[in-house]
């Protein structure tokens, strides 16, 4: 069993400090954050390892370090690695930023094993948590409730429209299989022959291009529609049934759940009056009492939900934390996993749930107090 957060890190009085590095963007606010955690817990401040000079093979790594492996996201010069040529705000490319991407952490993670270091992450566990169709799969095998999903591939907007005909399903999310923070997701909803609604933060450019944008906006044609899912399609789509969520102050609600060495350790309410409730397209945190009131009120407890995020966790056992989205649907009474993420630990400030064992401290500061589980969980997610 994989011992609490709150299980003092390994070193101490008795012992030698933890020594850390950190695959990411210097100054990004993630390895900011981390660092900082480091240091306050007594630690010598991470190395840090430029997703840059990685990419391009500078690294190397010691015997003993604990490497975070963070997200390579909010910086140009690497996305244009990952991407290729072009605008980073583009949505398009996203198939080709997977591959090289989950290479670089497969080539970072063995390296780490080779020098006697022991990687945050599995690489295989990456590697599924960013395919939305693989992810929904394993959830799926493992019993973990999620929409259910159209079965096969998605060619275009036609493919897309007969295979939701034939599943009965009249409003459905379509995502990009390897989008991240929203990117390439469709709010559909279809009313009938040329009668269809999309929500999406894509902007479509009059050339035919895709920008993720800020702004939340509609697509009411069938042309419109069309031509956004016809350029989403070649990097490849996941469609599940949009489940109605439940609401709290007459807004969409949802839940984010961080999970570090399987247990839920922070949670936070995200309410959007968008079907989307990602915090920077005009999402907020909600009170997280509230909900706790409005689950109890249907007969359920919070608890509920955060077995239910350890359950999806558990489905990535070589990944020290993760985000899991837990969708409530109407009335609080029942939940769904929306996705697994794997660098869903940035909600500044948030401290730990009660009895969680990471009381006080943030998602980061909980991260480095679980360390000594890292070993052990690097082990079980080799090789599968």
């Amino acid at each position: 069993m994989s011992p609490s957060p709150s299980d003092p890190p390994p070193g101490g009085p008795a012992g030698d400090a933890v020594r850390f590095a950190v695959v990411g963007n210097p100054g990004n606010r993630r390895t900011t954050l981390f660092a900082d955690a480091v240091r306050a817990a007594g630690h010598p401040a991470p190395r840090v390892l430029p997703w840059y000079e990685v990419l391009r093979g500078g690294y190397a790594f010691e015997s003993g370090e604990f490497v975070r492996i963070d997200s390579p996201g909010e910086d140009a010069d690497v996305d244009r690695l990952l991407r290729g040529d072009g605008d980073p705000a583009r949505v398009e490319g996203s198939a080709l930023w997977y591959r090289r991407f989950t290479t670089a952490v497969r080539e970072v993670a063995d390296a780490a094993r080779r020098a006697g270091a022991v990687p945050s992450a599995d690489p295989e566990d990456v590697a599924v948590m960013f395919d939305k169709r693989r992810c929904h799969a394993r959830l799926g095998a493992a019993g973990v409730p999620v929409p259910p999903a159209l079965p096969r591939p998605v060619a275009g907007w036609e493919d897309l429209r007969d295979g939701l005909r034939d599943a009965g399903v009249a409003r459905a999310f379509v995502k990009a299989a390897h989008g991240s923070s929203a990117s390439g997701v469709v709010a559909l909803a279809v009313a009938g022959p040329g009668r269809v609604r999309a929500t999406t933060s894509v902007e479509t450019t009059d050339d035919g291009r895709l920008f993720n944008s800020l702004r939340v906006r509609h697509y009411t044609t069938e042309p419109q529609v069309a031509a956004l899912v016809d350029a989403l399609a070649p990097d490849g789509l996941h469609v599940e049934r949009w489940l109605p969520k439940a609401s709290l102050g007459g807004r969409a609600a949802d839940l984010r759940v961080v999970v570090v060495a399987g247990h839920a350790t922070h949670a936070v309410v995200r309410t959007s009056r968008y079907p989307m409730t990602n915090l920077h397209l005009g999402g907020a945190r909600g009170d997280l009492c509230a909900a706790r009131a409005a689950i109890r009120a249907a007969g359920g407890t919070l608890d509920d939900a955060l077995r239910l995020a350890e359950r999806a966790a558990a489905c990535f056992p070589g990944t020290l934390c993760v985000g899991v989205d837990v969708l409530p649907a109407t009335g609080w009474r029942r939940f769904a996993v929306g996705e697994v993420n794997a660098f869903g630990d940035l909600l500044p400030r948030l401290t730990g749930l009660p009895g969680s064992g990471a009381e006080g401290l943030d998602t980061y500061a909980a991260q480095v107090a679980a360390v000594p589980a890292a070993p052990a969980r690097a082990t079980q997610g080799a090789g599968k």
